[in-house]
């Protein structure tokens, strides 16, 4: 097999010191496992198990020198971020771990290492080798962020001029006066859009910033988990959970074929003061329109305010984007590039309809903006398609991560699996 990598990047690599433990003339093609782990891929890909780190693991970040750091959603041995340290075979060992708070984000990036509880945002030194300095002594960049037990989970993301933008969900479905129940009303309003219902922005290198200190960026967005900037375009995108249960609540309108569909699961570009809607109103991914709710005087028909943002791309519903990453690497042919991979972690609540999801695709982009239809990219995380149906997946892809020759790292919070997809270039 050769090398993976071009010329050029083969000795950027090396100038950079990206291959950690091994030099460029000893390195070896990183091989694919047998069965490619048991994902399915296009042709030219191949994917290996990086490691197990049998953990919750939701985002991870890769050093450019190749170091990967796992968030874990609850500690394990009293450990909230796993460190791995590559191999020579394109795996890589667990060497360590600190941070005593679970959590979900995690993002390297001018030398630092941002992570997330559900409360907090921390960063940690890195030194030239792509590893912490000060893991029992983080440095506190934003506290007391909200957390009201539903969409807790703090994704975390940087531009390039030094602002970090945080997620916090709304707890809550769909702003009813009465959470999920049947025929309840929406508040008038929605008081939750002023605390939560959006990203918030600060500044990444401020220390003890409090939740009141950032400034609430985007609103109308139920909950984010997958979220990146997009350097192309020099604009933040995010992924959005849509609402639940439109049967359930509203049974004289949505059958429980709708309300498996609806809403669609969106794909956002963000400017500073958008409103993506939430919760006045859903996308319907089949009619392509924004549709008012039904607890704001919506009857399924009933198209909602224009005002509100447009999704930039839309995707099958309740299927749970968690991950959302651009690429900007050199390993995968030009199709690729400054693309996106969203990683859809799979539905629960489709029944009686099968489940939906569990697996990575990806979307073209074209001058920083989606062109051309979304494919899946790599499938069969959850096993089997009686799996994916029943909702038991074997493994659930979450985070996505670019690794320093253009790898792909893609996360696993059910078996804790890491895995790494590359491209054999002939």
């Amino acid at each position: 097999m050769k090398n993976h990598l071009t010329r050029p990047a083969l000795l950027a690599a090396a100038l950079a010191g990206s291959f950690g433990l091994y030099s460029l003339t000893s390195r070896p093609a990183v091989v694919a496992d047998a069965g490619n782990a048991g994902l399915k891929l296009p042709a030219g890909f191949g994917a290996l198990v990086v490691a197990e780190t049998g953990a919750r693991a939701r985002h991870l970040a890769v050093t450019p020198q190749g170091t990967i750091y796992v968030k874990l959603n609850r500690v394990k041995d009293g450990k909230g971020i796993l460190k791995l340290t590559p191999g020579a075979n394109g795996k890589a060992t667990v060497t360590g771990g600190f941070g005593s708070y679970g959590g979900t984000g995690i993002y390297a990036k001018d030398g630092y290492l941002y992570a997330s509880s559900d409360e907090d945002v921390y960063r940690y030194k890195l030194d030239a080798k792509g590893e912490v300095t000060n893991p029992a002594q983080p440095e506190k960049i934003v506290s007391g962020l909200l957390n009201r037990g539903e969409h807790e989970s703090k994704s975390i993301v940087l531009d390039n001029a030094g602002n970090l933008y945080v997620n916090v969900g709304a707890y809550s479905n769909s702003c009813q006066v009465k959470d999920r129940e049947k025929g309840s009303m929406g508040r008038p309003g929605c008081p939750i859009l002023d605390s939560a219902g959006g990203i918030w922005q600060f500044r990444a290198d401020k220390l003890n910033q409090q939740y009141g200190n950032g400034t609430r960026y985007a609103t109308g967005l139920r909950n984010v988990v997958g979220l990146d900037w997009n350097a192309q375009a020099n604009q933040l995108f995010v992924m959005q959970h849509g609402r639940d249960q439109l049967h359930d609540i509203f049974p004289s309108m949505y059958t429980t074929k709708q309300s498996a569909e609806l809403p669609a699961e969106c794909l956002y570009g963000l400017s500073k003061g958008a409103n993506a809607g939430w919760p006045y109103l859903y996308y319907d991914g089949v009619k392509k329109q924004k549709i008012l709710a039904p607890e704001y005087g919506g009857d399924g028909q009933k198209l909602a305010d224009a005002k509100y943002l447009e999704p930039a791309a839309a995707y099958p519903g309740h299927t749970a984007p968690d991950g959302l990453l651009f690429y900007t690497g050199t390993m995968f042919p030009a199709k690729y590039r400054n693309g996106a991979f969203i990683a859809f972690h799979g539905s629960w609540n489709r029944a009686p309809e099968p489940q939906k999801g569990y697996y990575v695709v990806f979307q073209p982009f074209k001058n920083g903006k989606p062109s051309g239809s979304w494919e899946v990219f790599a499938d069969n995380f959850a096993g089997s398609a009686e799996k994916v149906a029943s909702g038991r997946a074997d493994h659930k892809p979450c985070g996505l991560a670019q690794g320093p020759d253009g790898s792909l790292y893609v996360s696993d919070d059910k078996a804790g699996t890491i895995y790494r997809i590359v491209y054999n270039q002939k």
